[in-house]
């Protein structure tokens, strides 16, 4: 559960709670995330390890790790990864 003094929180510190949420999910398929930049309401992201080049990889990151950061920083727009 998230207390009310999270949200106060600064912005990269919010992203990098939801990062440290999914990373576990990602790591048990042997891949992993990390954030390379806040970019205004932009996240970029490196998906590493089996999550660099997998076929679902768009998929996991638009509907999981995007999914977590919206809802952990609602200022943030979208979530992109970078190469």
């Amino acid at each position: 559960m998230i207390d009310q003094t999270f949200w106060d929180k600064p912005l990269e510190e919010r992203v990098c709670s939801a990062l440290d949420e999914v990373r576990p999910a990602l790591q048990a398929d042997g891949g992993d995330v990390e954030l390379i930049a806040i970019d205004g309401s932009i996240v970029r992201v490196a998906l590493t390890g089996a999550c660099h080049g997998c076929p679902m990889a768009r998929s996991t990151l638009k509907e999981f790790v995007e999914e977590r950061i919206c809802f952990f920083a609602p200022e943030i727009e979208e979530v992109v990864a970078e190469e």
